[in-house]
C-alpha cells in the first residue's frame, strides 16, 4: 500500500488504485482500464468537452468515471506530446495527483474521488493516466456562463470553495473557468489537480485567484454580454473573504 493506495504491477507498467473505488473492475487487466479502445468496445466511452482529446467519460451508471491521459503543454509539447522524464515512482504525475486527491478527500472537500492511476516507463521517460469518479449533474463554470448569468450566490459559493481549498494549503496549479464545476444548487467542485501541491500560506493564494480572473477575462468575449463583470468578481472575493482568508481586490 502507498499512502492509502494499493500498488499493483501490471504487464507493462504499475498501477496505484483504491480497490473499493474500482469495484468489480479490479478483476480486469490493469492496462485495459486506461485504454480508451477498451471502453469504446463496451460502448462506455464519450469525450469530455474541452478535454483536447485526452479526457473521456468512461464506465456506466454504477461506475461513472473520467479517464485522463497526461499530455504536455506549452513549448515542450512540440517536442513530445505525452512523455515525461523519469525521476522516480514517487514523482510520477498521475501518482502525485492521486495521492493529493486522496488526502483532500479526508477533509470533506468537493473534489473527484481518485480511482486508479497508471504509468508505463520506457527508458528515461514515462507516460501516465488517471481515473477519477465523475461528478454527476455538474457543469463547468465556463459552460454555465455560456448558458446564463450566474447569480450573486453562485459567485460567492465559488469564492468559499476556493477559500476552503486554500485553508488546507492546496496550491492549484491551473485554477480556471473550466476546472470549477457547479450544479443547480451552487454546490461547487474543483477538478484537475495536476501539478497541485501543499504549501504554507503565501502569495500563491493570490496567484491562484489572479489566474482564475485571467481565465474568465479570456473567455468573456465568447460569452453574451454581462456574464463576467467587476461586480461578479467582487462577489467571488466576498465569498472568499467570508471563509476568513483576506484577498486582494
Amino acid at each position: 500500500m502507498i499512502k492509502g493506495g494499493q500498488r499493483v504491477d501490471t504487464a507493462t507498467g504499475v498501477m496505484l488504485a483504491d480497490p473499493h473505488a474500482l469495484g468489480n473492475a479490479r478483476h480486469e487487466p490493469g492496462e485495459s482500464l486506461f485504454d480508451p479502445k477498451h471502453w469504446s468496445a463496451r460502448g462506455e466511452l464519450a469525450p469530455v468537452d474541452g478535454g483536447r482529446g485526452s479526457a473521456w467519460f468512461i464506465g456506466n451508471a454504477e461506475n461513472p468515471w473520467v479517464l485522463r491521459h497526461y499530455r504536455r503543454g506549452g513549448f515542450i509539447a512540440r517536442v513530445t506530446a505525452d512523455q515525461y522524464f523519469w525521476l522516480g515512482e514517487e514523482r510520477v504525475r498521475a501518482f502525485v495527483e492521486w495521492r493529493l486527491l486522496a488526502y483532500l478527500r479526508q477533509w470533506g472537500l468537493r473534489i473527484p474521488r481518485p480511482v486508479a492511476a497508471w504509468y508505463r516507463r520506457v527508458g528515461l521517460t514515462y507516460r501516465c493516466d488517471l481515473i477519477t469518479r465523475r461528478i454527476i449533474d455538474a457543469r463547468s463554470l465556463s459552460a454555465a456562463l455560456a448558458m446564463d448569468a450566474l447569480a450573486q450566490e453562485g459567485w460567492q459559493a465559488i469564492g468559499r470553495a476556493i477559500a476552503r481549498l486554500h485553508a488546507q494549503g492546496v496550491d492549484h496549479a491551473d485554477l480556471n473557468a473550466h476546472n470549477i464545476l457547479l450544479d443547480d444548487n451552487f454546490n461547487i467542485s474543483i477538478i484537475d489537480f495536476d501539478r497541485g501541491r501543499l504549501r504554507a500560506p503565501g502569495a500563491w493564494r493570490m496567484s491562484n485567484l489572479a489566474r482564475l480572473s485571467r481565465s474568465l477575462a479570456k473567455i468573456s468575449p465568447s460569452l453574451p454580454p454581462g456574464r463576467f463583470t467587476p461586480e461578479a468578481w467582487r462577489n467571488l472575493l466576498v465569498g472568499y473573504q467570508n471563509r476568513g482568508i483576506p484577498a486582494a481586490g
